[in-house]
């Protein structure tokens, strides 16, 4: 996903509001999620995000995301969003985020199962070791 901050989504040091980040940083997940289990998707939770560095007026963000683990019928997203400035084209990391999305039936209600993640690489087997460090994390506070 890509996007152009505009002055109504900052505040008074002309930065991105938090809201608007995470919106979407949600939103890339949703999409991730969603092309991975084709089912409809709702989230879950959101999941250590860190607000790296401010994002400008007139920047250009683009956010990534992948699925990097799963569960029975939920996945835990990773997202990284960078900022670019449109003229020198610097670019860099200034959000990251983990969130936890479950799929649903076409009615919305039940959740329903998601297909097997495949770990093909040394860097998806890490990735996948964090979110299953998320997804115990949500567990333990669902039992709590």
């Amino acid at each position: 996903m890509a996007d152009i901050v505009l002055p109504d989504q900052t505040n008074g040091f002309g930065t991105m509001f938090g809201g608007d980040v995470m919106a979407m940083l949600d939103k890339a997940a949703a999409i991730a999620a969603l092309r991975f289990c084709r089912q409809p998707v709702v989230t879950a939770s959101s999941e250590r995000i860190d607000f790296r560095t401010p994002i400008g007026q007139g920047e250009i963000i683009e956010a990534y995301s992948r699925v990097i683990y799963v569960g029975r019928t939920s996945m835990v997203v990773r997202v990284r969003l960078y900022a670019e400035h449109p003229l020198r084209g610097e670019r860099r990391v200034c959000t990251t985020g983990y969130l936890s999305m479950v799929a649903v039936g076409r009615d919305g209600a039940r959740p329903t199962p998601v297909p097997e993640l495949l770990l093909v690489d040394d860097e998806a087997r890490a990735e996948h070791a964090v979110g299953a460090e998320i997804a115990q994390a949500i567990a333990a506070r669902k039992g709590a």
